[in-house]
């Protein structure tokens, strides 16, 4: 019996930890504020043909949540739906959302 209730405890442990790991990955992705203003290391980039900094991408894989809400926004979308927006995301490696 001893060992029966030392394993459910074990097994309680390794489910409640695994729960946790879940839960905060949840929190991270919520946490992001979407905030196109960010994103004006990347404005060289689009603008230009110069290749996006390391910022830039950070900002981006920031951002990349926000991305479909941004579509959305008529005054966002043309800089976000054009050519080079899509040049720079995949320089960065970066998916392209398909909203």
């Amino acid at each position: 019996m001893k060992n029966m209730n030392t394993f459910s405890f074990v097994s309680f442990c390794a489910v409640a930890l695994v729960v946790l790991l879940f839960s905060g990955e949840t929190r991270t992705a919520e946490a992001v504020t979407c905030d196109a203003s960010q994103l004006s290391p990347c404005l060289a980039a689009i603008t230009s043909s110069k290749p996006p900094s390391a910022t830039c991408c950070s900002k981006l894989k920031e951002q990349q949540p926000c991305f479909c809400g941004y579509l959305k926004n008529p005054t966002l979308k043309q800089f976000v739906d054009n050519p080079n927006s899509k040049r720079v995301a995949s320089t960065c490696g970066v998916a392209y959302p398909k909203c």
